[in-house]
């Protein structure tokens, strides 16, 4: 009888000790699954792509046919710049959540709330007025938010050999996604015949990645040094008082403004200059296309240098020609513009690979990677808005090119100090 109590104690030990939390040296080690790195297969990488690919269709279906908004809705230019500064505003507000609903949640529950919630903002934003434009589409990017946060720390956990390939795999599939939208979406309102209809119809992409996602996020089997999260009282240093850190957040901050700006203006810039709508779409959708072989090859190629710098100049030095010629010549060869612009905004998987660069653990990275996405899309979200504004102000884009001109400068100089091969 003894001998049966004594079985009994052991088996309702064991049980209690695998749903414990067990405290050593400071550091929280939980047993549930949620907080158990993902499972890195192939289904997790197509969940990870199609995600992506969905993290800039609300941006670029919208500023495609942003003309065609503002006469329906009757609204004023303000509003418009408003508009198209949510997005970039919204990523900074938001992203200091991410993190924390990655802990709490654990990483397949968290990206899968944000690709809820941005397909309720999609559907939410084409139902109603001026207003409810403007909250769905704050909606919709408080969804990305998160993503774009947590999906960088996805790829560096569950796939640490292949964090460059994994890291041009999922920026070239946002790249294809801001493309596509930006140019079927003119098209879509053509035969839909409402703007409303065509930007709604992207909640359809969403959905179907949200539905990819659950398939594939599966959070692997819990060991004792698995899902270990740092409290309080580990002793991390604060990434707030790391100039390294700061460094690179300006920097993502930064090559945020460049491509939120050019996203949010271009068709508009190339539609005053004399190109017809549907032309200044796919041009736009050009630049997007771009960046999809320059995302495949830019990260694994940075990856496997010691220094990022001459990356960093390369893009750079692109960027500025593009807008030079935007500047100096844009009916000439405007393609010859975007095409350049759209190389040059490689600039952007470079920097979520510097994330992961300047890193020594996932823990950094995702400390790291919500500093720099809250600080830096709060820094980008002033270009879309300053830019029109200036535009209103002066009656053209001269002005406002040249500030951008001044502000490609500054980005590759910070650029240039984070690639150097360090730690934060």
């Amino acid at each position: 009888m003894s001998a049966i109590v004594e079985r009994v104690t052991i088996q309702q030990t064991t049980l209690a000790a695998q749903t414990a939390t067990v405290r050593v040296s400071g550091v929280s080690i939980s047993a549930k699954n949620r907080h158990v790195p993902l499972v890195g297969s192939t289904l997790l990488a197509m969940g990870v792509a199609l995600a992506a690919a969905n993290l800039r269709p609300a941006v670029t279906s919208l500023a495609s046919v942003l003309g065609d908004v503002r006469s329906a809705l009757g609204v004023s230019a303000a509003w418009t710049s408003a508009l198209t500064a949510v997005p970039a505003l919204c990523f900074g507000f938001a992203a200091f959540a991410a993190p924390w609903l990655g802990r709490r949640l654990g990483m397949a529950r968290a990206v899968g709330l944000s690709l809820a919630v941005l397909t309720l903002g999609l559907v939410l934003r084409v139902i109603d007025g001026p207003w409810v434009v403007l909250g769905g589409t704050f909606v919709a990017c408080a969804g990305i938010a998160v993503s774009n946060v947590l999906i960088p720390v996805v790829v560096k956990d569950s796939f640490p050999a292949r964090v460059g390939l994994l890291t041009g795999v999922y920026t070239a599939a946002l790249a294809a996604g801001a493309a596509v939208a930006a140019a079927a979406t003119p098209r879509l309102e053509e035969l839909i015949g409402s703007w409303r209809g065509a930007v709604g119809a992207w909640a359809l992409l969403s959905a179907a990645a949200l539905v990819v996602w659950f398939a594939g996020a599966r959070h692997g089997a819990p060991t004792r040094t698995s899902g270990v999260r740092v409290s309080g009282s580990s002793g991390s240093k604060s990434l707030w008082a790391s100039p390294l850190a700061w460094v690179i957040t300006v920097f993502f901050g930064l090559q945020s403004l460049f491509a939120y700006t050019v996203m949010g203006w271009l068709p508009q810039i190339l539609g005053d200059a004399g190109v017809d709508r549907n032309t200044a779409g796919l041009l736009l959708a050009v630049s997007m296309l771009l960046s999809v072989p320059v995302s495949l090859i830019v990260p694994p190629i940075a990856a496997r240098q010691r220094s990022q710098v001459g990356m960093v100049l390369l893009l750079g030095l692109l960027s500025f020609a593009g807008i030079a010629g935007l500047l100096v010549a844009p009916t000439v060869v405007p393609a010859l513009w975007v095409v350049l612009i759209g190389l040059g905004m490689g600039m952007f998987p470079l920097a979520l690979l510097i994330l992961s660069l300047r890193t020594r653990s996932t823990s950094d990275t995702a400390r790291l990677s919500a500093m720099a996405q809250s600080v830096g899309y709060l820094i980008a979200a002033t270009g879309p808005f300053a830019f029109g504004v200036l535009r209103e102000m002066t009656g053209t884009w001269s002005i406002a090119l040249v500030v951008q001109l001044v502000l490609l400068g500054a980005l590759t100089a910070f650029g240039v100090i984070a690639g150097r091969p360090r730690f934060v």
